[in-house]
């Protein structure tokens, strides 16, 4: 029988998984593959203790070497959470993560979160996540009188809202709440649902409570009530455990338990998956186009498996609307691939909705390769959906940092793998996250354009129109995506939570500009995101980053014009910049370079330090209209 805590989408740890572990744990130089590989299998804890010894003695490796981002973390309970926090660091591979753990000491959560002098208080932490119980929040006793509840259900809601304003404004961490898993005993059957004060109302009433007055903008809910209802709830809840040791869940729901956490915590440092590659026969419709043909082939047409494929193709189109890119990489030949697509009638998505299709005979490794190229992303922002147990495997092994779910035989399961499994973890919705994905698909029209003679004729022939605002309540969302998400065209990786921007966005001490461009084709939306600490004689560069969708576009010299000009007027001499490799963006290395600073000094890791004097910069006309705000009409305009 299949454990209820199973994540199916996930392959089995191999019999040799802590050899190989431990390997890693001892090596001087890590393979960063292995890693990545022994990451994506399904671990007990035993497995994930293991693992996350790389974690805590490779961390240096893993971060400047293998594109893994840091993470803090504080855990303040009100049971026991030792089982979880040992899990996370194993956990946080599998999302891109190498996280340390803090937690807060037992039963001392006001003390910790509300003295500014506490230890807790000095470890500089990234996030803080209050993992509470309904027992400790005075939730667990009936109460027959409806004040009785309201008070009850009132004063929980009162101490995690003091907690997580010490999260916020003493710890300066992200705050990370928890719904409240109810209890899976009823008292009155039925009739439970019916009592305002039976636990499970009480607890109810929590829940919708802190979503709707506790929780913050820039706060993240970790969503363990649904979890627990989902796996079930006496699976999840152990009474044995919690009278022996105060343990709030099943030892078996730890792992998947760690696994709702780290992919949270991934999604808020940009570690989320942005594409979603499709297999083609046997995945979006049954049986073999090229051998079946149009009437051959299983899609609707009354048939459990035809059916299932039609439910599929309308969850990837789902998918898109929230902003998921969608790609095709089939064995086939192209125009075959493309004839359901253009001429069965229960097919639900169009060529249009395919950002990149690629059908040929190549393997598929190298295919993915070429539709992140193609994107302008990694190869780590790819999911990669097949019914081929073959090329499963050799995705997963020529390109482990790819997302590759492990499918059943029966396609009614695709959805459920797909959806639980994670990738495509979201902390918002922005406007600009809704239309993404039609963002790639102009981009191939662009593409094509860049047949015209020359680059500056191209560029004319966009009508370019570039929008310049200082960041904003309305931007924030989205500048704290750009930053945590940005890795190729980025000058120093720094990643900063939407809190941090907001602090960031007051302090008159910086210079902030978010950049916005739209031509023919439609709007790219944000596309740049700079932050210069100013000074009295010079402005260094604190963040300069920007979408690689727009590179060629001449949009660096933009801002540096933008930059340049503020400055100026400010009394400034000079802009400095700092280059800080990583493994990502090599893009950047002559950044500064061709925009005619100079170089002043390197940096013991590989970076470089420069520097622009301001008395002879002259700013130089560009291809595209500039407009900023309260402006009647553009900066500069040769377009």
């Amino acid at each position: 029988m299949n454990s209820p805590f199973g994540m199916p989408w996930l392959l089995p740890a191999p019999v040799d998984f802590k050899t190989r572990a431990k390997t890693l744990v001892n090596s001087a130089s890590p393979d960063e593959a292995e890693v990545r590989r022994l990451a994506a299998f399904t671990l007990d804890l035993s497995e994930l203790d293991t693992l996350g010894k790389i974690v805590r003695r490779q961390k240096e490796f893993l971060v400047a070497k293998a594109g893994f981002t840091p993470v803090k973390l504080g855990i303040v309970a009100s049971h026991t959470i030792d089982y979880l926090a040992a899990a996370l660091p194993g956990t946080g591979l599998r999302h891109n993560l190498a996280v340390d753990i803090v937690l807060a000491g037992y039963g001392q959560a006001a003390q910790e979160l509300l003295d500014p002098g506490s230890g807790f208080a000095s470890q500089r932490l990234d996030c803080v996540l209050l993992a509470f119980d309904y027992r400790a929040l005075g939730l667990s006793s009936v109460c027959l009188k409806t004040d009785d509840a309201d008070e009850a259900v009132s004063a929980a809601i009162n101490y995690v809202s003091s907690m997580a304003a010490g999260v916020r404004n003493i710890i300066k961490a992200t705050c990370i709440l928890q719904t409240l898993v109810p209890p899976s005993d009823p008292l009155f059957g039925s009739f439970d649902a019916r009592i305002s004060g039976s636990p499970r109302a009480m607890v109810e009433k929590f829940n919708a409570r802190l979503l709707q007055e506790v929780v913050l903008e820039n706060d993240l809910v970790v969503d363990v009530a649904f979890l627990a209802n989902k796996v079930g709830l006496d699976s999840w809840n152990d009474t044995r455990g919690w009278h022996k040791a105060k343990l709030p869940a099943s030892l078996d729901a730890t792992p998947l338990y760690a696994d709702h956490v780290c992919r949270l915590l991934g999604s808020a440092r940009g570690k989320a998956r942005k594409c979603l590659v499709l297999d083609l026969d046997n995945t979006l419709w049954g049986g073999v186009i090229g051998d079946d043909g149009l009437d051959g082939i299983a899609l609707g047409q009354n048939s459990a498996v035809g059916e299932a494929h039609v439910a599929l193709q309308r969850f990837l189109l789902d998918l898109r609307r929230r902003g998921v890119i969608l790609a095709v990489c089939s064995k086939n030949e192209d125009a075959t691939a493309r004839i359901p697509f253009r001429h069965h009638p229960e097919m639900v998505l169009k060529e249009d909705h395919i950002a990149v299709f690629v059908a040929n005979w190549s393997d598929k490794a190298n295919n993915l390769r070429e539709i992140a190229a193609t994107l302008n992303i990694g190869t780590d922002s790819l999911v990669f959906l097949d019914d081929n147990p073959v090329e499963r495997e050799q995705v997963r092994q020529t390109l482990p940092e790819v997302a590759v779910p492990e499918l059943t035989e029966d396609p009614a399961d695709y959805i459920s793998l797909l959806a639980n499994a994670g990738y495509f973890e979201a902390i918002g919705l922005s406007e600009e996250d809704i239309v993404r994905a039609d963002f790639y698909q102009a981009d191939a029209e662009r593409v094509s354009l860049q047949k015209v003679g020359n680059l500056e004729e191209y560029l004319h022939s966009l009508q370019m129109v570039a929008t310049i605002t200082p960041f904003n309540a309305v931007g924030r969302v989205r500048i704290a995506q750009l930053i945590n998400k940005s890795n190729q065209f980025n000058l120093t990786t720094r990643r900063y939570s939407e809190s941090e921007v907001e602090a960031i966005e007051n302090d008159p001490s910086k210079f902030c500009l978010q950049v916005r461009l739209a031509d023919r084709f439609g709007d790219n939306g944000m596309i740049s995101v700079i932050i210069f600490d100013k000074a009295h004689a010079e402005w260094s560069c604190d963040t300069w980053l920007m979408s690689c969708r727009v590179l060629g576009r001449r949009v660096e010299e933009l801002v540096l014009a933008m930059v340049a000009e503020e400055a100026r007027d400010a009394g400034a001499k000079r802009l400095k910049g700092t280059y800080v490799p990583t493994k990502k963006n090599g893009l950047v290395v002559e950044h500064f370079a061709k925009l005619g600073f100079t170089r002043t000094g390197d940096l013991p890791d590989g970076g470089t330090t420069w520097e622009l004097d301001l008395a002879g910069y002259i700013a130089p006309e560009l291809p595209m209209l500039i407009l900023r705000p309260n402006d009647p009409g553009c900066v500069n305009d040769v377009a």
